[in-house]
């Protein structure tokens, strides 16, 4: 029978990434926003060949890559929390700040400039605590 730290030692160990600028373990701060990819192009940057990938895209749209992300993480020593983008290969994470254009093509992510068929309007509104109708459309009780 296996002794109890014996058995703890079985856990699954903390994630080998570093901050890029002190090289300090950083902590996850958010969750993993996958990626994927809607053209050959960017197949092609990731090793698959021309013919496979406009395969892949004419019949899927879009194609999960597998072991890329975005998260945000917390550097103890950088007292700020950053956005990075992940690859890992094996057991190996390469981290690098998050380029605005791969925000495009992460799941589940929110536009921070809204939803572009709501108008102006509703999105003032939205943001509005304590909103009073009576206020904003002049109207008098009856």
């Amino acid at each position: 029978m296996l002794k109890r730290c014996e058995r703890n030692r079985k856990r699954s160990k903390r994630r080998a990434i570093f901050c890029p600028i002190h090289g300090c373990y950083i902590d996850s701060a958010s969750q993993k926003y996958p990626l994927y990819a809607d053209t050959p192009g960017q197949l092609q940057q990731r090793g698959v060949r021309r013919k496979e990938a406009m395969m892949l895209v004419a019949s899927q749209t879009a194609v999960s890559l597998e072991g890329e992300w975005l998260e945000a993480f917390w550097c103890d020593q950088c007292q700020s929390i950053e956005w990075y983008y992940v690859k890992k290969k094996d057991r190996v994470y390469e981290i690098s700040v998050a380029p605005v254009e791969l925000w495009q093509r992460a799941i589940g992510v929110i536009n921070p400039e809204g939803n572009s068929s709501v108008g102006e309007f509703t999105r003032r509104h939205a943001r509005m605590t304590g909103y009073n109708v009576k206020e904003e459309f002049h109207v008098r009780g009856t």
